[in-house]
């Protein structure tokens, strides 16, 4: 019987073995994880530094006023008499070290005195293709110049007007 028992038992190694050999092999992979944490963007505008087109004086023909990016008076166009002084709104981007940082500027900005009267501004800046390029320090600066459009028949007052500048990563 002993015989029998170690043949039983060997038939058994030899189909459990068998059995193992055919038996699906489970493959493993691995993947990393990842995250980016940027700083938060912030803007600001500097010193509260306006876009000031300075005193105009209009004799009845009107024309161009264009303050350039960096503050100066370009052009005190048609018979428009300027003087005082004139100044680019200024503003510093803050973020990540060497990110870049899309900045939205509008088109125009309408200015309005007391009375309700407008004129509008064209809007420019050093801003290249909408986007800054923060620097080492996390910084990046930029201003904002423009031309305003004063008729002829311009009624006289303090003209005021509000444009919002955006700053946000791509």
């Amino acid at each position: 019987m002993s015989k029998f028992i170690k043949a039983a038992l060997a038939s058994s190694v030899l189909a459990a073995s068998v059995m193992g050999a055919n038996a699906a092999h489970a493959a493993t992979a691995s993947a990393d994880a990842r995250a980016n944490i940027l700083a938060e963007v912030t803007l600001s505008n500097d010193a509260g530094t306006a876009l000031d087109f300075g005193t105009i004086v209009v004799d009845g023909t009107g024309g161009a006023v264009v303050v350039d990016n960096a503050g100066n008076l370009d052009t005190c166009g048609g018979a428009l008499v300027c003087s005082g002084s004139t100044d680019a709104a200024d503003f510093t981007v803050g973020g990540t070290a060497l990110e870049t940082v899309n900045v939205s500027i509008p088109a125009t900005v309408v200015l309005t005195n007391t009375a309700s009267d407008t004129m509008t501004a064209t809007l420019s800046s050093t801003v290249a293709a909408g986007q800054v390029s923060l620097d080492a320090s996390g910084a990046a600066a930029f201003s904002v110049g423009g031309s305003l459009a004063v008729a002829g028949s311009q009624p006289d007052g303090a003209y005021t007007g509000t444009f919002t500048v955006t700053a946000d990563y791509p």
